[in-house]
């Protein structure tokens, strides 16, 4: 990536609150390390790749747009439940020392990627983790979680809920086009004592299929202890 493409680009992260100027050397290598290792082992699709900054580091920084809102410098803990090739998890932990990040994937070469990049990139503040959600050992650790084109609303929910502390929340990532998503989920959210708070809405920078929505779940109690249950009844019987 040229000087001047990265500038275009990285001035667009201005519309999310964040502020590029300590942090350009830093995304600009891990874009460079992304597109190379990319041609390996395939961590986004052919058809993303032309749009990495714009479907996925700013899609991931989006985030930004909850953090102002309900935490702003607070130190966090987060968990990011199937984060593949490191998203949102390693913009976000690019650009926020304050948030601690467990990116858990159960994909083993996309967990190694998520390790280099930490090395090279020198990111204390990621802890890549080779495992499945549901099989995960953390009791209700978890101030943030965080789960991007992952599954539908009422499955992500039962991986996600029970990690969260009380009064903390639960990031969806989301197409505008998850009301349906919203409606299926209602049963799982009143089982897993949680509830939508807001949708925050947003467009990546690019001329289609750019509507998003960031939709904010706030648990609100205890989840029951049986959650979440193993990966095929989740799938096979979702709440």
């Amino acid at each position: 990536m040229t000087l001047k493409e990265s500038s275009d680009y990285f001035s667009k992260l201005a519309e999310l609150g964040i502020n590029i100027d300590k942090k350009s050397v830093l995304l600009e290598k891990f874009i460079d390390i992304f597109l190379e290792y990319n041609q390996k082992i395939n961590l986004i699709s052919r058809n993303d790749f032309r749009f990495l900054f714009e479907k996925h580091i700013y899609d991931s920084l989006s985030l930004n747009l909850f953090l102002k809102k309900y935490y702003k410098d607070t130190p966090l803990n987060m968990l990011d439940i199937g984060t593949g090739g490191g998203f949102p998890s390693i913009p976000v932990s690019i650009f926020f020392n304050n948030i601690n990040i467990t990116a858990v994937d159960s994909t083993l070469k996309k967990i190694k990627f998520i390790e280099f990049v930490k090395n090279e990139l020198k990111l204390n503040n990621i802890n890549p983790l080779c495992k499945r959600a549901e099989e995960l050992s953390f009791g209700a650790d978890f101030d943030i979680c965080l789960s991007r084109a992952m599954a539908e609303l009422r499955i992500i929910l039962e991986y996600a809920i029970p990690y969260l502390k009380e009064g903390a929340f639960f990031v969806a990532y989301k197409s505008l086009k998850a009301e349906e998503e919203i409606k299926n989920a209602k049963n799982a959210l009143k089982i897993l004592n949680a509830e939508i708070t807001e949708q925050i809405e947003y467009s990546l920078p690019i001329e289609t299929e750019n509507k998003r929505v960031l939709i904010i779940i706030r648990k609100n109690a205890q989840t029951p202890g049986i959650y979440p249950r193993k990966n095929g009844l989740i799938l096979k019987k979702p709440l």
